[in-house]
């Protein structure tokens, strides 16, 4: 996977009030430096999901790629397919990030599955007719209150044997083992030249808008909304990847 030449820098200088963190153009420009240099794992989880599409994807159904951000699991997804009569549905409600995903897409136009690029809200969205759905990152920063509900939606809406892949954030019920968890992934973000500041801040800018769950929790859920089947295929310190068969 290529990386971005757009270096993220967007709270290297001490900043007089960290506000609530946002999808703007500012994090549009720097997105995929942002996320490689933050989520250990991030760079084999992308192709990773494409291979996992060739496993659930059927004729004549939809993908969607719910939270898209810039498009990544959509290419993933694409380059990988060859089936027939499939199209991609990409929603993202950051219009900054929606029109950098416009971008991207046309950058690898291709015969082979369309992509239809929304801008909206994934909560609002129908889903149906879908052999896959993908959440990369995305639940976390929904509403807890409204997960649940987000989560019926996409299995009422899978085909019976379909898939959701969700990948997520998350934290421990063991004290020591957060503590471990939550300095080993500080260490990481320094190891790709992270600066304290820029820690700090980034993180207090996070604090109200990312609220992740326990593994626990996101299994539970995943069971009460229907899923049958529920398997970890990726983590790498507090962020792991699931596949969720209906």
């Amino acid at each position: 996977m290529s990386h971005s030449k757009n270096k993220d820098n967007l709270f290297d200088s001490p900043q007089d009030m960290i506000v609530d963190f946002v999808f703007d153009k500012s994090v549009a420009h720097v997105f995929p430096d942002m996320i490689r240099r933050s989520v250990p794992g991030y760079d084999n989880l992308i192709p990773l999901i494409g291979i996992i599409a060739e496993k659930f994807v059927t004729n004549h159904s939809t993908i969607y790629d719910l939270g898209c951000s810039l498009g990544a699991s959509s290419l993933s997804i694409r380059r990988r397919l060859k089936v027939e009569g499939c199209k991609i549905i990409a929603i993202d409600n950051a219009e900054a990030m929606i029109e950098q995903c416009r971008e991207n897409m046309a950058k690898e136009a291709t015969d082979n599955i369309p992509v239809e690029v929304v801008c909206g809200d994934i909560l609002n969205t129908n889903i149906s007719n879908a052999s896959l759905v993908v959440l990369n990152f995305t639940l976390q920063f929904i509403e807890p209150a409204k997960r649940l509900e987000l989560l019926l939606k996409i299995s009422h809406g899978l085909n019976p044997g379909g898939a959701l892949i969700i990948s997520e954030k998350i934290v421990s019920d063991d004290d020591s083992e957060q503590t471990l968890i939550e300095d080993l992934q500080l260490k990481f973000k320094s190891a790709n030249g992270y600066s304290d500041l820029e820690i700090s801040q980034k993180r207090s800018a996070l604090d109200n808008v990312l609220i992740p769950d326990t593994l626990d929790t996101h299994k539970k859920r995943l069971h009460d909304a229907g899923f049958s089947q529920v398997i970890v295929w990726q983590q790498s310190l507090n962020f792991i990847s699931m596949i969720a068969i209906k």
